[in-house]
């Protein structure tokens, strides 16, 4: 990138050059001119003897080289405004394309670990119990592992599948009188079970707005899956419903290490994850906030995301509650 930057700075510069060495040519040009034309004056009219016409001619002839220089500055300024402009455009486009491939690309090598990871895992465990005699209890913990790793794989199959129907306007979501506070407690219940003493449930207000409950209950799993990912394994993941302002207010939090302020803004762009996907720990597709950020705007609402107290995010999401 940095070689192609460099050839585009130093086309531009070229560019430029070429047409400030051009527009001080036609200036000289010009000069050229007026002094030829000046000349032809001394030879036809004689200054002593008829000196208002004379002065007119010279008046014209000035005239005629100021009108030129105007002209070209004129001229060569929208040029360059325009060749500005439009290096700037190509610019922003060449760099938009190389962030967005390198975005693809890590979503790529991220899908590729999502996928093999829970495949692998449910392959060792069902190896294993056609391998070896277990008693119950054991049994009964693979086959739970295995339905655990099918979930994951269900929620990125069905992340990725809303993600291409929301793009391509094929989703046309419902709606529908809901409790937001039910289907949370809904959610957290299912979710309990898989993962037990994770979560603090800190208020839960009834509020009704109008939705498609399919979409809330993944946008709440987006958000609890990345908390689930940050949060240490001794800490809980905090999870409250509020109302505000004729709004009702979903809040997850977590104490992770929490998320740069300069991050803060991109994290809901599409493929978009911190750091490099080659060296990092954590699970994850860039798609889940993306559909998050997605589901809250279709709702007429927004999320954001704030430092939370003492450590970690706080991911929030704004619904207008339904007018009665």
């Amino acid at each position: 990138m940095r070689f192609s930057t460099t050839i585009q700075i130093l086309l531009l510069a070229y560019i430029v050059a070429a047409y400030v060495f051009w527009g001080f040519s036609l200036q000289k040009q010009s000069v050229q001119i007026s002094e030829q034309e000046l000349i032809t004056l001394h030879s036809q009219v004689d200054s002593n003897a008829q000196p208002l016409m004379f002065a007119s001619r010279l008046h014209e002839i000035e005239d005629k080289k100021n009108r030129r220089t105007k002209q070209y500055i004129g001229e060569g300024s929208t040029f360059l405004i325009v060749i500005f402009i439009g290096a700037a455009v190509v610019y922003s486009s060449f760099r938009r394309s190389i962030r967005l491939s390198r975005q693809q690309n890590n979503f790529m090598l991220s899908v590729t670990h999502e996928l093999k990871s829970p495949i692998a895992a449910m392959k060792l465990n069902l190896q294993t119990l056609e391998r070896h005699q277990l008693d119950l209890d054991k049994r009964n913990m693979l086959i739970d592992r295995c339905v655990k790793e099918a979930n994951r794989l269900n929620d990125l199959c069905n992340n990725m599948l809303l993600a291409s129907q929301i793009e391509g306007k094929q989703y046309v979501p419902a709606k529908e009188a809901l409790n937001l506070a039910e289907i949370v407690e809904e959610s957290i219940h299912e979710y309990e079970g898989r993962y037990p003493n994770r979560f603090e449930i800190e208020e839960m207000v009834d509020t009704e707005i109008v939705g498609d409950k399919l979409l809330l209950q993944m946008a709440l799993s987006n958000l609890v899956e990345n908390a689930l990912k940050y949060t240490p394994a001794t800490k809980p993941v905090r999870i409250s419903v509020k109302k505000k302002n004729n709004c009702a207010i979903l809040q997850v939090a977590d104490e992770g290490e929490g998320i740069p302020d300069g991050e803060k803004s991109k994290i809901f762009n599409k493929f978009y994850r911190i750091g490099n996907e080659e060296t990092r720990k954590t699970k994850g597709t860039g798609l889940g906030l993306y559909l998050t950020s997605k589901i809250a705007r279709q709702h007429k609402g927004k999320i954001t995301v704030k430092d939370n107290d003492p450590v970690g995010s706080l991911f929030e999401i704004t619904i207008p509650i339904a007018k009665g």
